[in-house]
């Protein structure tokens, strides 16, 4: 048995990270799920050994929480479970390095440190796939991660570790004469958050003083097989509205539709005369109070000039153009405003630049051919009369917690999730993205409304309490009246500063080790 001790530790790791992951209700094997892994490091002093191990648990989190994506494409499937488990694996190699040529201590320290910034790095290069941050576990547990509203999912990831660090270092020392120490600093680790959390959980808002209402919208339409075919366009339409109407009261300020509920691919400055749209612009002229927000597959036109990478040629008239996965508030009278989505999904809806001569082999969702265009920032939808200033958040942008912050900060209060998670069928994955998105709703201390096309549609308030729900695979619609909360959080204002902070102490730990390696290189050349 010794001699698979580390293989057997390493399938261990992985199968606690599955275990702990949303949505199985074992959370709190989160807090050991890593010993394992620190054992090995402890016993396996090849580097090459110890990268093939880590890399094994790293794989079987990724694949156990993360296969749903083949419904959707096999390929894609592939490719980002191999990538991330390869990706993940890079930290815990440095981790290594340093615990082995320096000491435990150093080792912890930089585990915390490598591990940190590449979720960092993760949330922001041009390759994102931050599904599996590790302060995303939380996601089903809000009453324990209350204080998010101060680090985001930093925090989370912080405890994680610092945690795991401190189990297996008690258990390893439990009988050092310094056990009492390290078992009551490890308790400490362990149950200081949740005090914490208990102390500052907010009351909840009394929805009881709030008069207006939003109306959901959840048409439950395939996207393989029907969202996409313009023959069913009018019939998807009529269903929206009528699913819409059957909820509209005197009260109600704003209706949300799902993402690409609008899926005819038409230029922005043309939806009004589509003809298939017609319906829904003579529904927003009948109820003249309301703000219809909506998904909207669009296109926009540059002329002769290709000022974006993204920019096709329409070979027709010579002229190039976007597409993008779009939001647009419709009211009565007012102009259109639209949001194209800024977060896009790598390999379906955009592709790296270094990967840019891969894009022929990648197939997109959404009827289009080509990557997406997408604007650069965020942006609040704001129009007279309604009391919502909505933060149009587009299905993947919404595991993004300094992204969604951009919103608030330009005056948005109600985060407003439109997506079309049918792509997954009725697996974890739709479940994970509608509790990834109550992280969202603690770190602002925003209402949150979502519209998904398949479900789950959701109500959730500012504690990330999910209110009222539709379940997955039915038609149905959520009329429910959400207060506007004003200000700012800590988290909104400052950002994931663990993470910066994380960014800088690697970068002084690499410049550390790089000086200790080249002061060793320089006194061997003397030796010699």
């Amino acid at each position: 048995m010794k001699k698979y001790s580390s293989l057997i530790l390493s399938f261990l790791s992985g199968l606690l990270l599955v275990l702990a992951w949303p949505v199985l209700p074992f959370t709190f094997l989160i807090f050991i799920a890593w010993v394992p892994l620190l054992s090995i490091a402890d016993h396996e002093k090849n580097r090459i050994r110890f990268f093939v191990f880590a890399i094994l648990s790293m794989f079987i989190w990724n694949l156990g929480t993360t296969w749903w994506i083949g419904n959707a494409t096999t390929a894609g499937a592939v490719g980002a479970i191999v990538a991330n488990s390869f990706l993940m694996t890079i930290p815990l190699w440095g981790f290594h390095i340093f615990k082995t040529k320096y000491s435990n201590k150093a080792g912890y320290i930089s585990l915390i440190v490598f591990w940190m910034s590449f979720e960092y790095i993760h949330l922001n290069w041009q390759l994102s796939w931050p599904w599996l941050t590790l302060g995303n576990v939380f996601a089903t547990q809000t009453d324990w991660v209350q204080w998010y509203e101060y680090t985001g999912v930093s925090g989370g990831s912080f405890w994680v570790l610092s945690a795991n660090i401190m189990v297996y270092s008690a258990f390893k020392n439990r009988h050092s004469i310094n056990r009492s120490k390290i078992i009551t600093a490890t308790i400490a680790i362990l149950f200081l958050p949740f005090v914490l959390s208990y102390l500052i959980h907010p009351a909840k808002a009394d929805v009881k003083k709030a008069i207006n209402n939003v109306v959901i919208v959840q048409p439950n339409i395939d996207p393989y097989s029907e969202k996409f075919d313009v023959a069913s366009t009018e019939e998807q339409i009529q269903k929206l509205i009528h699913l819409s109407e059957e909820k509209i009261d005197f009260n109600t300020r704003l209706v949300l539709w799902p993402e690409t509920a609008l899926p005819v691919a038409v230029f922005q400055n043309q939806v009004q005369e589509n003809m298939y749209y017609k319906p829904v612009f003579d529904f927003v002229n009948r109820h003249p109070n309301i703000t219809l927000q909506t998904g909207v597959e669009s296109l926009k036109n540059y002329g002769r000039e290709k000022p974006t990478n993204t920019a096709r040629l329409n070979e027709s008239d010579g002229n190039y153009y976007d597409a993008f996965n779009s939001a647009v508030i419709i009211k009565a009278n007012q102009p259109l405003q639209f949001y194209n989505k800024s977060k896009l999904v790598p390999g379906v809806e955009t592709l790296p630049d270094f990967l840019i001569w891969l894009g022929a082999i990648f197939e997109k969702f959404g009827g289009t051919t080509g990557g997406y265009g997408h604007d650069k920032s965020a942006l609040a939808f704001e129009d007279a009369g309604n009391p919502y200033i909505t933060a149009p958040i587009i299905c993947y942008e919404s595991i993004y917690g300094e992204y969604i912050t951009s919103y608030i900060k330009k005056g948005a209060n109600l985060l407003t999730i439109m997506t079309n998670d049918g792509w997954w069928a009725n697996t974890p994955g739709h479940k994970q993205h509608l509790n990834y998105a109550r992280l969202r709703a603690i770190e602002t201390r925003k209402w949150i409304a979502r519209s998904a096309n398949t479900g789950i549609s959701a109500v959730i308030n500012s504690n990330g309490d999910i209110l009222e729900s539709r379940k997955w695979d039915e038609a149905s619609s959520i009329k429910y009246a959400i207060p506007t909360l004003a200000g700012e959080t800590f988290y909104v204002r400052n950002g994931d500063i663990l993470f910066k902070l994380a960014i800088f102490l690697m970068v002084v730990l690499l410049g550390y080790h790089l000086v200790m390696v080249l002061k060793k290189r320089f006194r061997r050349e003397l030796s010699t």
